[in-house]
């Protein structure tokens, strides 16, 4: 998954983008928006989503949510 196809995606369903920046490795994007989802994109195409209002943007982008932590 391309980073600005993700957020254009998701902007466009009206979820407002919070805040891009490169990750901590160096080797993605680490997207938040304002429903409490995190998308993180690498720079190979993978992508994560985690958060808040990670099952909604799961479906949007038709992507798995991230495994909850015990």
């Amino acid at each position: 998954m391309d980073v600005d196809r993700t957020v254009a995606l998701i902007t466009a369903a009206g979820i407002e983008l919070t805040d891009r920046r490169r990750n901590a490795r160096g080797n993605g994007w680490s997207l938040s928006f304002a429903n409490g989802a995190t998308v993180e994109v690498g720079d190979d195409g993978s992508a994560r989503i985690a958060g808040k209002g990670a099952k909604a943007m799961a479906r949007l982008l038709d992507l798995p949510t991230a495994p909850r932590s015990s």
